[in-house]
């Protein structure tokens, strides 16, 4: 049997957990000074987030965690995989490690997720950057996600064939050489059969396209609130290749916050760390050196 790829040498850290109503909610803690918290989406882990974590963690402290039935959290099969369930363990992280001064980076989910912790506990967080994301309603849906979001055969691709991951693999980025085999072991490794990627579904579920569902309230107060922290400072860093938080997306965030900050990365598609860590990681630190927290 052939070896497989070595994912583990791109992912030098040290696993923590957090207990959780009886689960164990993963989470990275690296480095000290100012916090970073970085929110990851669907369907990745904190492993996406993994360069980011090695260029900060020398000078700042990096908390990255993994959603609950994502990356190394437990993935219960009874489970209330809603929005203001994954908000209330990320509110629930940052009291336990009584994080203040928090600068945000969110992709994907996590700016809904990130956002909405942010909304909870305001006096809490100091910035914001955000990478091909959302916060708000919309009733933008790619045809791609929608096939994945139909009964039945929906839940065989996206839980039984791992097909929303594996697709993710060359759809959402625009460099292919950089997914290596091991890059690719390394996103897919936590959901390695059905039962773990009950997550990865139930997200895909979870977007709120109308009233009535499940999250449309909490994605609403959201939305609402963002106004609230236009006061801070926010940076938008855009895949502007992303066919599923186009630049639509973007445009809808700068409604919210006219003053922020914007970085069209124009050659970069929805995992946009991937596609371009190497810009970013210089366009962050620019960004907390111009923003100091006093």
């Amino acid at each position: 049997m052939p070896a497989q790829p070595d994912w583990r040498s791109l992912y030098p850290f040290e696993s923590r957990f957090l207990p959780l109503d009886g689960l164990r909610y993963h989470y990275l803690d690296e480095g000290q000074g100012e916090p970073l918290l970085l929110v990851h989406g669907n369907p990745t882990w904190s492993f996406y987030w993994r360069e980011l974590v090695k260029a900060f963690r020398g000078r700042r402290r990096v908390i990255v965690p993994d959603h609950m039935g994502c990356g190394l959290s437990d993935k219960p099969r009874r489970y209330d995989y809603h929005l203001a369930r994954h908000v209330d363990n990320l509110r629930r992280l940052i009291e336990r490690l009584d994080l203040r001064r928090i600068t945000l980076l969110a992709h994907d989910w996590g700016g809904a997720i990130g956002l909405g912790a942010a909304l909870a506990e305001p006096e809490r967080f100091s910035r914001f950057v955000l990478f091909n994301t959302a916060a708000f309603r919309s009733r933008r849906m790619p045809w791609r996600i929608r096939v994945c979001r139909t009964p039945l055969a929906g839940k065989l691709a996206v839980q039984g064939l791992n097909a929303f991951a594996r697709a993710a693999l060359f759809m959402a980025v625009e460099h292919r050489k950089r997914m290596t085999p091991a890059v690719r072991a390394g996103l897919l490794a936590p959901y390695d059969g059905w039962a773990h990627r009950i997550a990865t579904h139930r997200f895909v579920l979870d977007i709120p396209m109308r009233p009535g569902h499940p999250s449309y309230e909490t994605l609403t107060a959201i939305e609402h609130g963002l106004a609230t922290l236009r006061g801070r400072p926010v940076s938008l860093i855009w895949g502007m290749r992303d066919w599923c938080f186009t630049p639509w997306f973007l445009d809808r965030f700068l409604e919210f916050f006219p003053g922020a900050e914007v970085h069209r990365l124009d050659d970069a598609g929805h995992y946009v760390i991937e596609d371009a860590h190497e810009r970013i990681v210089p366009l962050v630190e620019t960004f907390l050196e111009a923003h100091p927290i006093h």
